[in-house]
């Protein structure tokens, strides 16, 4: 199934990244606006009504997951999908449940991304690994549930997990391991 076109609004900090996908999705043939913070953002939402929204988890200010449910009552008909390259079980579940449409691991280029908004059912034939989850891979899970379980306090989640708050926030700089 193709992705009809329409209105997309991409939401990303990175502003070199959403000027890029923002070019790409304009030969498409989609028109796009580019917001690079959460006022922007549903400022653009409320007046653009875009059709398709690219949410960027990991943005200065609130996450994408806390501007997930704002930017759906602005927009409610808009499908979301969120795009990070911070991801983890505990942010891909949420989102879910938040109103998202997909959660897509970066990089991604145009198509897949496209392709994530137009898939709307699950593929029970999805790849299952061999192989159990590392235990750098574990550790950067735990880490992300319990600072969801925080709200994003870096200070609630360092006391939580037991660590000084610069040793979580130089663990939370480094990218994700992988499985």
């Amino acid at each position: 199934m193709s992705l009809p076109l329409g209105k997309m609004q991409i939401i990303d900090d990175d502003e070199t990244f959403g000027l890029i996908l923002a070019r790409a999705m304009r030969k498409r043939g989609h028109e796009v606006l580019v917001s690079q913070t959460a006022d922007e953002a549903l400022s653009t939402a409320k007046s653009f009504q875009p059709d398709y929204i690219t949410l960027d988890l990991k943005m200065e200010g609130p996450s994408g997951l806390v501007l997930l449910p704002d930017l759906l009552d602005c927009a409610p008909e808009a499908r979301i999908i969120i795009l990070t390259g911070y991801s983890s079980i505990a942010t891909a579940v949420e989102a879910i449940k938040l109103g998202a449409v997909n959660y897509i691991c970066k990089p991604a280029d145009a198509d897949e991304i496209l392709a994530a908004f137009s898939k709307s059912e699950g593929d029970p034939d999805v790849e299952i690994s061999d192989n159990p989850i590392s235990v750098n891979r574990l550790t950067w899970e735990h880490i992300q549930k319990v600072l969801q379980e925080h709200e994003g306090n870096i200070s609630a989640t360092a006391r939580a997990l037991g660590m000084h708050r610069r040793t979580l926030q130089r663990k939370l700089q480094k990218r994700p391991v992988k499985h």
